[in-house]
């Protein structure tokens, strides 16, 4: 999705009030909105906390900051800074994060971004906003350049089908309508899973979260979880402080309690190796495979 990023954030280069810092990456990618922001393109280096702080005080002095790195060197690294400085503030700074999930492969777990939505929610006021698909990201951007308050944006790789033609963005979509089980996604992932889901015939309501903490869930949401009593939530983040975990406590509050629950999550290291993308999603039960056979199990059931 970097190409989408770099090519949206162009329209508003010339915003005078728009800055965006690096921490020493985006080669190959970000060059064209570094030579049409000039100035207020800032390589800030391998220096994470004091990026974080600088973009505070840009934003104190009226400034719209964006910071752009790999995910856990954004959301980890200077999480101390992110709290005091931007959420404990209110300050409209976006970090832009590359990389969501397992995204990094074989570089490991330093580089793996598994936990941060759930992390990063915990702060006032911040929200998180995970595109899946390009056009997603798009959207997203004109949303977050306006945005008043602090932001987190997970990149991933977009795995949208060919066939799949998503509903115009919104918080909550659904991108396969059926009347089998209730499914929802988190994340880029969803590509691949619905098209397997569609190839193997499964009778599944498919949905897409992409804005965190989730909006009012949706009624026709409700009506789908009523109808098919089994409900599969899956993202590519531990279970602590994830989607599920949210979505669950507020379908309980409104009463709204399925028969059958699912939720496929990040497992961490089962086998304490490192590998691609695609090998720790097989190990977390992630892969389209491990998500059409839960389903073809449910509709059995």
């Amino acid at each position: 999705m970097r190409q989408a990023f770099c090519r949206t954030l162009l329209e508003f280069a010339a915003e005078p009030d728009f800055v965006f810092l690096t921490g020493d990456l985006g080669f190959m990618a970000l060059e064209p909105l570094r030579d049409a922001m000039g100035q207020r393109f800032i390589n800030a280096g391998i220096a994470e906390q004091n990026m974080v702080g600088v973009a505070a005080g840009l934003a104190k002095r009226g400034m719209r900051p964006w910071l752009y790195s790999i995910a856990p060197f954004l959301y980890a690294r200077p999480f101390e800074q992110i709290r005091n400085d931007i959420c404990v503030q209110d300050l409209p700074v976006v970090l832009a994060a590359n990389g969501g999930g397992y995204g990094y492969g074989v570089m490991g777990s330093t580089h793996h971004a598994i936990e941060d939505y759930g992390v990063l929610l915990t702060l006032p006021r911040m929200r998180a906003y995970v595109p899946a698909f390009e056009s997603d990201l798009e959207a997203m951007i004109r949303i977050l350049i306006a945005t008043d308050r602090p932001a987190y944006l997970r990149l991933g790789v977009s795995e949208q089908p060919p066939w799949l033609t998503a509903a115009p963005y919104a918080p909550w979509r659904r991108i396969l309508p059926g009347r089998g089980a209730t499914v929802v996604f988190v994340g880029p992932l969803a590509g691949s899973a619905v098209d397997a889901i569609r190839h193997a015939g499964l009778p599944a309501d498919v949905w897409l979260v992409s804005e965190l903490p989730a909006a009012r869930i949706p009624p026709e949401f409700i009506v789908s979880i009523r109808q098919s009593d089994y409900l599969m939530v899956i993202e590519e983040h531990v279970a602590h402080g994830s989607f599920g975990q949210a979505l669950a406590h507020d379908l309980m509050s409104a009463g709204v309690q399925p028969h059958r629950f699912a939720h496929r999550t990040a497992q961490g290291y089962p086998s304490g190796l490192y590998g691609s993308q695609r090998f720790h999603r097989v190990e977390s039960g992630l892969d389209p495979s491990s998500i059409v056979a839960e389903l073809a199990r449910a509709v059995a059931q």
